[in-house]
């Protein structure tokens, strides 16, 4: 059996959008049931945020500033 760094790096080689269905589909895969608690609460959560965004209660940030932030976290 492969070790995760090989299947990452088998998986880096492919075609971007083979990488991007594969990836679709391990997500898929990995979904929670629809009955879920977890899933219920993140339901709540994603209404919740988008509620808040809606009534501009809340800061808004570029998906690049925050990738940005959590790499020079990371590099520490």
């Amino acid at each position: 059996m492969a070790t995760l760094s090989e299947l990452e790096n088998e998986v880096l080689r492919l075609p971007k959008d083979q990488r991007v269905s594969l990836i679709h589909r391990i997500l898929e895969k990995s979904e929670l049931p629809e009955n879920s608690d977890v899933k219920n609460l993140w339901n709540a959560e994603i209404l919740d945020r988008i509620e808040r965004l809606d009534a501009n209660s809340t800061e808004r940030h570029s998906a690049s500033d925050v990738f940005q932030a959590i790499d020079e976290q990371f590099a520490q």
